[in-house]
């Protein structure tokens, strides 16, 4: 059984497409709408599953262990996402969120796997063998992963096109898919590091925030949140970046609601108390993202609504240059 290095995943920069004169240079997958996952298969027919943070996560979903014996005897890390699957065939993070965090209860993530299955998008493999991949190439890296044949009933290695980026991004709209990454086709991948030469492009503007503080709702929503209060990391603490007070469901305003009692605490944890009545403060460990319009000259966001709790980041794993 092979010893197989640490890994952390190589991360994407929010960005636009690349210029049509360089389209050529650059390949195309589907942005998935997931937790992303490194998997380690040390060629015994096991497999470990840890999470961007490094968190082990292999409990949580039972119906990826089998990709460890469809893998063989050859040790690989492989990185991917792990992704819930609606009717159409698309990623959505709402169903996944139902298998996030049961780690910790083995039956519990049964029986969730019983009724939402997981799937396991792969898009690259950084070790095999007996060698590490990252110092390669991504076509030769992606050659690797093709040559795996690793397509099962949950996990697959996606399509991806060379080149016309415009026709791909045209696509995904039109499906009612989160986007593109788009993957320079000589770049290396940097462990732990959000790179350049990984661009991902949304099709709505979008932010990683931290909950610091809500506002109580009023007639029938009193007691529940009527609006959030959210931040951004920067190297001296949490910006306010604005209130969000729309996009969520009854059922997610009460978990919501949940969350920040437990949260609560006396003191304001942004550099600067925003100047809003009635506020309450918790502490800044809820991550969501939200939508938003465009951003004000002091880094506001313009009519934001709320898209979804992000369970699977920590507030330590919104680095500044992850923002917006």
């Amino acid at each position: 059984m092979a010893t197989l290095p640490l890994i952390a995943p190589m991360l994407a920069t929010p960005g636009r497409l690349p210029p049509a004169a360089v389209d050529e240079q650059w390949a195309y997958e589907v942005k998935q709408d997931g937790q992303r996952a490194m998997a380690y298969l040390p060629g015994d027919g096991s497999i470990r599953l840890l999470a961007r943070s490094g968190a082990v996560i292999t409990p949580a979903y039972p119906d990826l262990v089998a990709l460890g014996p469809a893998l063989g005897g050859v040790p690989a890390v492989l990185d991917g996402e792990i992704v819930a699957l609606d009717e159409q065939g698309r990623s959505d993070f709402e169903r996944l969120q139902s298998r996030m965090g049961l780690s910790g209860s083995p039956a519990k993530a049964a029986r969730a796997a019983q009724r939402v299955p997981a799937h396991l998008v792969l898009f690259d493999v950084v070790f095999l063998g007996d060698r590490s991949l990252v110092r390669l190439p991504w076509t030769e890296r992606r050659a690797a992963l093709e040559g795996l044949g690793l397509d099962g009933p949950h996990w697959s290695t996606p399509a991806v096109v060379v080149g016309h980026g415009e026709q791909a991004l045209a696509m995904t709209r039109e499906a009612g898919l989160e986007g593109l990454v788009a993957k320079r086709l000589g770049s290396v991948y940097e462990p732990g590091v959000r790179a350049r030469t990984w661009i991902k492009i949304r099709h709505a503007r979008t932010a990683d925030v931290i909950v610091g503080g809500w506002v109580p709702g009023r007639g029938r929503l009193g007691g529940l949140p009527g609006a959030l209060l959210v931040g951004e990391r920067h190297p001296g603490g949490l910006r306010y970046a604005g209130s969000v007070g729309t996009g969520w469901s009854d059922a997610e305003r009460a978990r919501l609601a949940e969350l920040l009692r437990v949260a609560a605490v006396d003191d304001c944890p942004f550099d600067d108390t925003p100047p809003v009545a009635g506020a309450r403060w918790v502490l800044p460990r809820l991550v969501g993202e939200v939508r938003y319009a465009t951003r004000t000259k002091a880094g506001r966001l313009r009519q934001p609504s709320w898209h979804r709790l992000r369970p699977d980041l920590a507030p330590d794993d919104l680095a500044a240059d992850d923002l917006g």
